[in-house]
């Protein structure tokens, strides 16, 4: 019976996303040789909304998989009463996604956003990862994870456990945390606001816990919301990471590299020559956004691999006008989420 429920685990993560063909495959995937990106952004696909009580003011850093034909969406939500929580959001289609009934998670009723979805094959569980604090843990602040059999169940969620009973001691700042795996390790990916993204890792065996002291893996003009994949049919991994000022307040870059533990090596990694930004992204209908921000691809699958299919790239991004937030803080930005499709 558990072979078979494994079995059928996979098979839904492998379900083919609608609406992305075959066809553009040789010129999509031949943009990850030349790093040259261009975009379609979408209308607003998410926004924030009351929930209760509380009036939200913006939804941000969506984490999102594609699991027995339901997009499963997980993204921080801000807002004055609250300062910072996680939604669920599931829906067939993505032109349902503003209608659908958004919930607030329940497995920490302090600080957490920033999450990651996927599912940890070895556990049989989804796991949801996210920067969190609390006054019992020490450290107060860091990475955590909760976990459960059924991501369709938001209140099944387990209450979040910190993967580090200390703070590595050659880190200060540390925001944005990533888990991907290959065949023996789970990486642990994060950056600092300081143009460095850091890597630490630990046994699938040992995991979620039993990580090794951080080490810089890669240091440009970058800031922060780091996002790694692995690129299918090619053994090559895919780093996209966040940058300031270039062509917008914030867009994106993107890294190669052969292997989780090797060298990054840029594919769109200047302000002219971008993964994503006001430079190549075009917007067919009424412009709402001026930045790439924040933001996670579609991915071919769901489980710890993190596999995306270079032939039929997505980007679920979020984004503000200039005019929207101009004079306030940052947790005052109404930050909603888009699509990005490759220019055919």
């Amino acid at each position: 019976m558990m072979c078979n429920r494994n079995a059928a685990v996979l098979l839904a993560c492998l379900i083919v996303v609608p609406g992305q063909t075959r066809g553009a495959a040789p010129e999509s995937a031949k943009r990850l040789v030349t790093g040259e990106f261009k975009w379609v952004a979408s209308e607003p696909v998410l926004a924030p909304m009351k929930l209760g009580d509380v009036q939200w003011i913006a939804v941000k850093d969506p984490s999102v998989v594609r699991y027995k034909d339901r997009w499963h969406v997980f993204c921080t939500v801000r807002g004055i009463e609250r300062s910072h929580a996680v939604v669920y959001v599931t829906f067939k289609d993505w032109s349902e996604a503003k209608q659908a009934k958004q919930q607030i998670l329940q497995c920490h009723p302090g600080f957490f956003c920033a999450p990651q979805v996927f599912y940890f094959t070895p556990h049989k569980n989804w796991y949801l990862l996210f920067q969190a604090s609390d006054e019992s843990w020490e450290p107060k602040y860091g990475p955590a994870c909760s976990t459960t059999a059924d991501i369709a169940k938001p209140d099944s969620w387990t209450e979040l456990t910190p993967l580090f009973d200390k703070k590595p001691s050659n880190i200060e700042g540390w925001l944005d945390f990533w888990i991907i795996c290959d065949e023996a390790k789970a990486h642990l990916f994060f950056t600092s606001l300081n143009g460095k993204m850091w890597r630490c890792e630990t046994s699938l065996e040992d995991f979620p816990h039993g990580w090794s002291q951080p080490v810089v893996a890669l240091q440009a003009d970058v800031f922060e919301a780091s996002h790694t994949y692995r690129l299918k049919g090619q053994d090559k991994y895919l780093t996209l990471i966040e940058a300031q000022n270039g062509h917008g307040w914030r867009y994106y870059k993107a890294y190669l590299a052969d292997r989780l533990d090797g060298q990054w090596t840029p594919l769109a990694g200047e302000k002219d020559k971008a993964f994503a930004s006001m430079l190549n992204v075009e917007h067919p209908g009424h412009r709402w956004t001026d930045v790439i921000s924040h933001g996670e691809l579609l991915r071919a699958g769901c489980d710890e691999r993190l596999e995306v299919d270079p032939e039929n790239l997505r980007f679920l991004f979020q984004g503000v006008l200039d005019k929207d937030r101009a004079g306030k803080n940052y947790g005052q930005i109404p930050w909603r989420l888009g699509i990005l499709r490759p220019v055919r």
